[in-house]
């Protein structure tokens, strides 16, 4: 594998999951919180830095549904992190604690808003890369052939996660989350670590799945067209 590829993948990973610890909020306390916030503004940074031609191909090329898709998701992800690294400054407790705040509850509002849209957008930009992530994946493992078998019981199992994420979100409110109203919603007291990861991950594979499958179809029915 191209050592550069291999490194972006490394730091979207380590970007996934430090989003995931991220979003734990009241299982790991505020300063882990605030120190994971740092890390993700670091390697937003660097992903940027990594990825800076790819914003050279905005105003270049045929503009087809997968490009179109994949800069609209990426701009509203940078904003919306954006929006919830820069919201963060000014009510950090530990790390910044003499920062003076003013409607701290509106900052508060927009941070969380932020987040929970940049947790989905993240899904979304991860489903239109899914295709070359499990490529990627393959070649790292050394699997090269196709199997049937091992086909379905992926797309099984994607079936059963999106259905188990569909009931969580219900469950968790993540309607009121990318809303202003309740940003904060649903937190269980027995809530443990490994049940909000199962929760999330599979609320991330609705559009993680959803992404990936609708882009094939689209492709597909291009290419019917033509």
């Amino acid at each position: 594998m191209n050592p550069n590829m291999f490194i972006k993948l490394v730091i979207d990973l380590i970007m996934t999951v430090s989003m995931l610890v991220a979003m734990a909020y009241p299982i790991t306390g505020n300063m882990v919180h605030e120190l994971v916030g740092v890390v993700l503004f670091v390697l937003f940074m660097v992903h940027n830095f990594l990825n800076r031609r790819w914003y050279k191909t905005i105003f270049s090329g045929k503009y087809k549904v997968q490009q179109i898709l994949s800069i609209a998701v990426n701009l509203l992800f940078l904003l919306t992190i954006a929006a919830a690294l820069i919201s963060a400054v000014p009510i950090s407790r530990d790390i910044l604690p003499f920062i003076p705040m003013n409607n701290e509850m509106i900052v508060r509002q927009i941070h969380v808003l932020s987040a929970y849209w940049g947790f989905i957008l993240m899904a979304v930009h991860i489903g239109i890369s899914w295709g070359r992530i499990i490529n990627a994946a393959r070649k790292m493992t050394g699997i090269i052939t196709t199997s049937r078998v091992r086909t379905i019981a992926f797309r099984f199992l994607a079936v059963l996660i999106v259905v188990y994420g569909v009931q969580i979100s219900f469950e968790r409110d993540m309607g009121s989350r990318l809303l202003i109203y309740n940003p904060f919603g649903y937190w269980g007291f027995d809530e443990t670590a490994l049940r909000f990861v199962i929760d999330y991950l599979s609320i991330m594979g609705i559009y993680i799945c959803g992404t990936h499958y609708t882009l094939k179809y689209l492709q597909k029915h291009e290419k019917a067209k033509a």
